[in-house]
């Protein structure tokens, strides 16, 4: 078994998450990591390398920054995980319904445009059947 490095630079956290440093600064810049210098380097440690996960992990989710940054606040400060895991369900349920209802929207959205473009197609036939017809044409 190899031995997981304690410290990581943040060339090794954007390769590892495959995200630019940028990012990585970002996070920084909101608070949610705190790495170490040594001079202008910054040294990212399996905390922080936690935290970038866990940030990452909720924005594909959804939630926002905020959010975000309560949850892993939470999860520094716990003495258990119940209230943690609580307020990550009551906020999985929140985006959950969120996304049921623009899937929703969506497929309201879907039909509606299928119903015009059905429409279109009408109009298309049904004109260039009147002008093979030669219906419509002034003399």
């Amino acid at each position: 078994m190899v031995d997981q490095p304690t410290t990581f630079s943040i060339s090794d956290l954007a390769r590892e998450f495959n995200i630019t440093p940028r990012t990585i600064r970002f996070y920084e810049d909101q608070g949610l990591l705190a790495p170490q210098r040594e001079g202008r380097t910054r040294i990212f440690t399996r905390r922080d390398r936690t935290r970038l996960k866990l940030a990452l992990r909720g924005k594909r989710l959804g939630f926002s920054l905020a959010e975000i940054a309560y949850l892993i606040g939470m999860y520094d400060t716990a003495r258990d995980q119940n209230t943690q895991l609580t307020e990550f369900l009551a906020g999985l349920t929140q985006r959950k319904v969120a996304l049921q209802q623009q899937r929703e929207d969506i497929e309201a959205l879907l039909q509606e445009v299928s119903a015009f473009e059905e429409q279109c197609r009408e109009l298309l036939l049904t004109r260039a059947a009147d002008e093979a017809a030669g219906v419509g044409r002034t003399a």
